[in-house]
């Protein structure tokens, strides 16, 4: 990447909805970027959303929060994606992800045509397939275009091994795996609490009467954290904005970071040709590296069978899309 074509602190978010302008929200507050510019359809929302987080500048590090277009993307570091519609009453999960997918092949056009070498980060859902959408519409390298995945989950299955276990959330290392969906799992085998294994750790922790049992409800709490959420406010945006900000944050600071995105496997876990989350390392060219951990039989199983469910939701897509 030419670091000459992008302003190295300048973020673009495409969707200023609930996510889009929460996220901004929180990145303006981290400090991590000079400038952000706000995108969407509505014309209204963004200039309402503008005209509200430029309120708060006097209480925000200084930051430039502006209306912007797709010109920004030209020189953005980073381009967050949020835009996506909204399943309607009766409509089928391929009737949406047909809608959102056209979405994403025209923000994907457009940020083309400006020129960018940003890199991109999707949050739209279904975000594992149209994360794999947007890498085949743009064509470029591996890792430039990336999903939120499973970041988000793997912050809530730290947080309810916190509380199960009795230990800061700061000191607890451990990772959702696969789809962002109902087919993710718990790596537990990469799971540690101040650097103990969680088998090492659980003996002496005397807090479980059936680990078996409690892992299951942990595991179960994770994956249906996003119904919960839902059902009781129509939406989440505060995790998940948090969520954004630490990815975006490890692109701009070229920091190596490990984390949990979606990126296009080409063999690592033996998988090819789908977008599913496995621990990355992340910099300011985006995915750097695939770590290709050792999993357990059954986590190996879990990860095939999640991107068996992945690959059939993109035939699908492509056998309504000839």
């Amino acid at each position: 990447m030419n670091r000459k074509s992008w302003k190295p602190r300048k973020v673009v978010v495409i969707g200023a909805g609930a996510v889009g302008s929460t996220f901004a929200y929180s990145l303006a507050q981290a400090g991590l970027a000079d400038e952000i510019a706000l995108l969407d359809r509505a014309p209204d929302l963004v200039r309402g959303q503008v005209l509200d987080l430029g309120h708060g500048l006097p209480f925000f590090p200084t930051v430039n929060i502006k209306a912007g277009d797709y010109s920004d993307c030209a020189d953005a570091h980073v381009v967050v994606v949020t835009a996506g519609a909204k399943q309607q009453p009766g409509e089928s999960r391929l009737e949406l992800l047909r809608r959102n997918a056209l979405i994403v092949e025209e923000i994907v056009e457009s940020i083309i045509r400006s020129g960018s070498e940003a890199v991109i980060l999707m949050v739209s859902n279904p975000v594992d397939v149209l994360t794999w959408v947007a890498n085949r519409k743009a064509g470029w390298s591996r890792g430039r275009i990336i999903g939120s995945g499973t970041v988000l989950d793997s912050a809530r299955f730290r947080y309810l091994l916190s509380r199960h276990c009795l230990v800061d959330v700061h000191n607890v290392h451990a990772y959702i795996l696969g789809e962002h969906g109902d087919s993710e799992f718990a790596a537990w085998s990469m799971t540690h609490l101040a650097g103990m294994a969680i088998d090492d750790y659980c003996p002496l922790c005397g807090r479980c009467a059936d680990w078996a049992r409690s892992r299951a409800e942990i595991e179960r709490t994770v994956r249906d954290s996003a119904y919960h959420i839902i059902n009781y406010k129509g939406a989440t945006c505060y995790a998940v904005a948090l969520a954004l900000v630490r990815i975006v944050g490890a692109i701009l600071r070229n920091q190596n970071s490990v984390l949990t995105v979606s990126t296009v496997l080409e063999g690592e876990y033996g998988l090819k040709g789908v977008c599913l989350s496995v621990p990355c390392v992340v910099n300011e060219a985006g995915v750097f590296r695939v770590m290709e951990g050792k999993l357990s039989p059954g986590e190996t199983e879990a990860l095939i069978r999640s991107a068996g469910i992945l690959r059939e939701a993109i035939a699908e897509f492509r056998g309504h899309n000839t």
